[in-house]
């Protein structure tokens, strides 16, 4: 693929997906929803403690980028990492354990909402610091090459961290070895309260690595079936040795930044409308309808979904805490 001058938004009526895949999408997609929801409600308790950045709104992006990859592939993102370690298939209750700092997490207690670890599930984070998963994704995307294993790294980040430096620099060195990197950049139109065109000269941010003869696509990230796609294509790419692609996924979260941000840089009409025009979850659910499939369906998949969802929460609040010594473990390792 060359450099393009200009966006290439992905029809979704032009690609087809079975019912099969769209119920799987749904279900997927429902998931991370309901989960969040759940957390929200968690940390308004008081039972989550320190940040708690929520997902709900961007479900399609990880959903269909999820859905183009193959075992083995390594994936990475920033703090908002919840729905991306629910899409690597990691059992919500261990998730939603990790969330309250309870043994039975994903990361037994430690890592909590901002720093969520499974490398078993080939997840590396949830990262804290802004941008500083890009040049670690840039590091999995070597190893994969060094090895010569044929897997690619997925390195997801958000339009605030575009203008870091270490972005910039992890792109130079993804295009001149040639590394197997997919960067996903999720655009949510605000880094925290700034809102995109406040912060970037140009907000069409996919031609960020034209400067080094990196491929760019932008997407409509609300459309799970238009990011499939696109993920599919830039796999391929990235696995068939032409190196890096960034793909922008234009996409919108309807919380604010956290769960302590009040959101009031933007109206309420404007989220209002992303929600009734572009929301994911309905879009899927619209098109299921359209080929056949019966609403009661679809409402008996979302009981089963709150379900699952209300024993994750169940099962976190039920998980001891960890250990005292455990303070000690996992500290550094003996090579």
């Amino acid at each position: 693929m060359a450099p393009r001058e200009k966006a290439v938004r992905v029809e979704a009526g032009a690609l087809g997906a079975k019912s099969e895949e769209l119920l799987r999408y749904l279900r997927e997609m429902l998931l991370i929803r309901r989960f969040e929801e759940r957390a929200g409600q968690l940390y308004g308790r008081g039972l989550i403690g320190g940040y708690c950045h929520l997902y709900i709104g961007q479900e399609a992006v990880v959903v269909g980028m999820q859905s183009a990859l193959r075992d083995g592939d390594s994936v990475i993102t920033s703090y908002r990492d919840h729905g991306h370690v629910l899409a690597c298939g990691i059992d919500p209750k261990e998730v939603m354990a990790e969330l309250c700092g309870r043994r039975g997490g994903a990361s037994h207690g430690k890592g909590g909402s901002m720093h969520m670890f499974s490398p078993e599930r080939n997840f590396y984070g949830g990262h804290g610091i802004v941008g500083a998963q890009v040049p670690i994704g840039t590091g999995l995307a070597f190893a994969h090459r060094y090895r010569e294993d044929g897997r690619i790294a997925v390195t997801y980040l958000g339009d605030g961290a575009i203008n870091q430096g270490q972005v910039a620099e992890s792109f130079n060195m993804a295009a001149l070895w040639k590394l197997p990197v997919v960067y996903v950049i999720e655009n949510n139109r605000y880094g925290m309260g700034t809102s995109v065109d406040r912060a970037s000269a140009r907000t069409d941010l996919y031609h960020r690595g034209m400067a080094h003869g990196i491929p760019g696509e932008q997407i409509d990230g609300m459309d799970v079936l238009a990011v499939r796609d696109s993920g599919l294509l830039a796999a391929k790419h990235a696995r068939s040795g032409e190196g890096p692609i960034i793909l922008e996924m234009v996409t919108y979260r309807y919380r604010g930044h956290s769960m302590s941000d009040p959101a009031k840089y933007r109206t309420r009409e404007e989220v209002d409308r992303m929600r009734s025009e572009h929301d994911p979850i309905d879009q899927v659910r619209r098109r299921l309808l359209e080929s056949g499939a019966r609403e009661a369906e679809l409402d008996a998949l979302d009981k089963e979904i709150r379900g699952l969802i209300a024993e994750a929460a169940g099962f976190a609040q039920d998980s001891p805490e960890p250990d005292p010594e455990e303070l000690f473990t996992d500290v550094f390792v003996e090579a």
